[in-house]
Protein backbone atom coordinates (compact mmCIF):
# COMPACT_ATOMS: atom_id res chain seq x y z
CA UNK A 1 0.00 0.00 0.00
CA UNK A 2 1.31 3.43 -0.90
CA UNK A 3 2.03 5.89 1.92
CA UNK A 4 -0.62 8.61 2.40
CA UNK A 5 2.05 11.26 2.98
CA UNK A 6 3.63 10.38 -0.34
CA UNK A 7 0.26 10.65 -2.08
CA UNK A 8 -0.18 14.16 -0.68
CA UNK A 9 3.04 15.45 -2.21
CA UNK A 10 3.06 13.63 -5.56
CA UNK A 11 2.02 15.55 -8.67
CA UNK A 12 1.93 14.79 -12.36
CA UNK A 13 5.49 15.03 -13.70
CA UNK A 14 4.19 16.71 -16.87
CA UNK A 15 1.72 19.35 -15.77
CA UNK A 16 2.14 19.32 -11.95
CA UNK A 17 -1.59 18.62 -11.39
CA UNK A 18 -2.71 16.60 -8.37
CA UNK A 19 -3.05 12.86 -8.94
CA UNK A 20 -5.92 10.53 -8.15
CA UNK A 21 -5.04 7.24 -6.48
CA UNK A 22 -6.83 4.22 -7.98
CA UNK A 23 -6.28 1.56 -5.34
CA UNK A 24 -7.93 -1.24 -7.36
CA UNK A 25 -5.70 -0.71 -10.41
CA UNK A 26 -2.64 0.45 -8.43
CA UNK A 27 -2.30 3.59 -10.54
CA UNK A 28 -1.98 7.32 -10.06
CA UNK A 29 -4.18 9.19 -12.52
CA UNK A 30 -3.72 12.64 -14.01
CA UNK A 31 -7.03 14.00 -15.30
CA UNK A 32 -5.41 16.88 -17.17
CA UNK A 33 -3.03 14.73 -19.21
CA UNK A 34 -5.32 11.68 -19.30
CA UNK A 35 -2.54 9.41 -18.11
CA UNK A 36 -2.28 6.62 -15.54
CA UNK A 37 1.05 6.02 -13.83
CA UNK A 38 1.58 2.49 -12.52
CA UNK A 39 2.53 1.69 -8.94
CA UNK A 40 4.90 -1.28 -8.78
CA UNK A 41 5.99 -2.75 -5.45
CA UNK A 42 4.55 0.35 -3.71
CA UNK A 43 6.71 2.65 -5.87
CA UNK A 44 5.04 5.05 -8.32
CA UNK A 45 6.54 4.89 -11.82
CA UNK A 46 6.30 8.55 -12.78
CA UNK A 47 7.72 8.29 -16.30
CA UNK A 48 5.75 9.61 -19.27
CA UNK A 49 7.02 6.81 -21.51
CA UNK A 50 5.65 4.19 -19.10
CA UNK A 51 2.30 5.88 -18.44
CA UNK A 52 -0.90 4.39 -19.80
CA UNK A 53 -3.24 6.62 -21.81
CA UNK A 54 -6.77 6.69 -20.43
CA UNK A 55 -9.73 5.90 -22.67
CA UNK A 56 -12.58 8.38 -23.02
CA UNK A 57 -14.77 6.12 -20.86
CA UNK A 58 -12.16 6.07 -18.09
CA UNK A 59 -11.86 9.86 -18.14
CA UNK A 60 -15.64 10.26 -18.07
CA UNK A 61 -15.85 7.93 -15.07
CA UNK A 62 -13.45 10.19 -13.12
CA UNK A 63 -15.96 13.01 -13.22
CA UNK A 64 -18.89 10.96 -11.89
Amino acid sequence: MIDKNLLNILACPLCKSPLIYDKAKQELICRADRLAFAIRDDIPVMLEDEARKLSNDEVDALYK
